[in-house]
């Protein structure tokens, strides 16, 4: 037990704990595995494993150095939250009991018990977050929107995850206090405040020790995020370029243009600037986001030369669309891939070719887009390996998971003999984004 009285000794004290939770914090995230581990959000029984091993046996060392005189290094209660929170009940009771066990075998019964139940607290607080995402908008500055955000929970009926982490934590410190106020504070260590002022900053301390790290580590997976969507671009632009400006597909092309000369030149003529419009947007500045009337644009160009190889009889484009979606914002080269795909798998099997619709309107704020052809059709048990891995649809489903999160929809309806839908929604952009170079 360590009595104190709300004062420059008690703050001196209560501030270099956060700075060491702080600095573990940073200096395990320096970590490519410990990275991993976090970003990664269900985690099976290995990373699981490894979020123990990082965390605590630098935990159990802080513990020591309080024994030998270090007051502020001592974190078990918050490194036992932390750990239930970010990886479960079994991580939390297991990674409580390991870090507590100096203080156990200084005969002080009560810590392992408290560290226990605290990560088995945090643990249950995890199983009851529906989004596992809620568990990092538990930030050090929380308390200061509890008003607003108990008024968004009454009376707006708002649930508000975040709000529960921040009450256990206050919650089980002071049962802490209590306990080891109880028991006279020889079976448990804790600062005991002697005013309403110590205790107040105490509370707080502990909740700053279990933000600080989540925050850090936050900002850390919203760099990785955003350092995969730029691969993903990357990686989407590749794709493009070798999935249709390949020789197969520039072979096809130029025998076409070849064949149109001798019979009618104004259409090879129009089939070369098609060409030549595509390969400019493919080599030119790329945006991660485009007008809708844009991306069209570039599915008229790459249609018009592939009706000018099939011919319009065996080839027919229909489009249905909304004035008022042209403006907002989608992912660039979205379309195209979906296009070709129907073109590929759905039309060309078919001796008279068929027809493909494409359709886009708005449905409450979000832009819907659909791409139908009549064409072969997808077996039923080949639609998943289609949607997941297929030519060009896996990686317009990663895009679209980057950019949006859960906030799209992609589907695929297909009957076999009778034809391929593939509905995007989206939510309404329309106003320019950041782009990428």
């Amino acid at each position: 037990m360590v009595p104190l009285k709300f004062g420059q000794e008690l703050v001196f004290l209560l501030l270099l704990k956060v700075g060491v939770v702080a600095s573990l914090a940073a200096l395990l995230v320096r970590s490519a595995a410990f990275r991993r581990v976090l970003y990664t959000e269900q985690r099976d029984s290995d990373l699981k494993l490894q979020l123990m091993l990082f965390l605590t046996p630098s935990l159990a060392v802080a513990v020591m150095l309080r024994l030998v005189g270090y007051r502020f290094a001592d974190l078990t209660l918050e490194g036992s939250f932390l750990l239930g929170l970010l990886g479960g009940r079994v991580v939390g009771v297991l990674g409580g009991a390991i870090i507590s066990l100096p203080a156990f075998s200084q005969q002080e019964w009560l810590a392992m018990p408290v560290a226990v139940g605290a990560g088995l607290l945090a643990g249950l607080i995890r199983e009851l977050i529906p989004d596992k995402a809620d568990v990092w908008k538990f930030g050090p500055f929380l308390f200061l929107s509890i008003p607003r955000r108990l008024w968004a929970l009454l009376a707006q009926r708002e649930r508000q995850w975040e709000l529960v982490p921040l009450a256990a934590c206050m919650l089980l410190e002071l049962g802490r206090v209590s306990l080891g106020s109880a028991a006279d504070g020889r079976w448990l260590f804790f600062i005991a405040p002697q005013d309403p002022w110590a205790l107040l900053l105490t509370v707080l301390t502990t909740v700053m020790a279990v933000a600080v790290p989540v925050k850090i580590w936050h900002n850390t997976r919203v760099e990785m995020d955003l350092e995969q969507h730029q691969q993903l671009l990357l990686r989407a632009r590749m794709d493009a370029l070798s999935s249709q400006i390949n020789p197969h597909f520039l072979f096809n092309t130029l025998n076409t243009v070849a064949s149109l000369i001798r019979y009618d030149p104004d259409l090879a003529r129009g089939v070369v600037v098609k060409l030549s419009n595509i390969l400019r947007r493919l080599l030119r500045k790329h945006d991660s986001f485009v007008p809708l009337r844009e991306e069209l644009s570039f599915v008229d160009d790459y249609l018009d030369i592939e009706v000018a190889r099939f011919g319009r009889e065996n080839l027919r484009i229909v489009k249905e669309i909304d004035g008022h979606t042209l403006d907002a914002f989608v992912p660039s080269m979205l379309l195209q891939p979906i296009v070709e795909n129907s073109i590929k798998h759905g039309l060309a099997p078919r001796l008279y070719g068929g027809t493909i619709c494409i359709r886009t309107m708005l449905r409450d704020s979000r832009v819907v887009i659909e791409v139908e052809d009549n064409g072969v059709g997808i077996p039923e048990e080949r639609l998943d390996e289609i949607e997941r891995g297929g030519i060009g649809m896996s990686n317009v489903h990663e895009r679209l998971r980057v950019l949006y999160g859960d906030q799209y929809s992609l589907n695929i309806h297909s009957e076999p003999g009778k034809g391929t839908r593939i509905r995007i929604e989206l939510p309404e952009l329309v106003s320019a984004l950041p782009s990428s170079s």
